[in-house]
């Protein structure tokens, strides 16, 4: 008779453990949102010419790449469900804001299913 025995996680699934995964990408998430809206008012407010649309564009694009590989990884590993990670990867190039409304619209539900 065998025992089965928990194998540590390692290489990137170890990233995702738990509900800290779901934290950390939420804040980054909260933070690409800000970039973004930076962005916005550097473009379209203050007019402001090179660099600085240029820095925030490319921040914004970097991050969005990044965020929706995390994600893609995330919902296969059942970190997220798969709306969420749909927002951020398909409508996260458009506006980062949905994926962060699906953050918290996500986080609101695992309170009401924990109380």
């Amino acid at each position: 008779m065998t025992v089965a025995r928990a194998v540590p996680q390692r290489g990137v699934a170890a990233l995702f453990r738990g509900d800290q995964a779901f934290t950390r990408l939420k804040w980054v998430s909260f933070g690409h949102s800000t970039i973004y809206l930076s962005l916005l008012v550097c473009a379209f407010v203050l007019h402001s010419p090179q660099p600085e649309t240029f820095v925030l564009g490319l921040t914004h694009g970097l991050l969005w790449i990044a965020m929706s590989l995390a994600c893609i990884v995330a919902a296969r590993l059942r970190v997220v469900p798969l709306r969420l990670a749909v927002a951020v990867a398909v409508l996260g190039g458009i506006g980062p804001f949905f994926g962060s409304y699906e953050f918290v619209h996500e986080q609101r539900r695992r309170e009401a299913t924990e109380a």
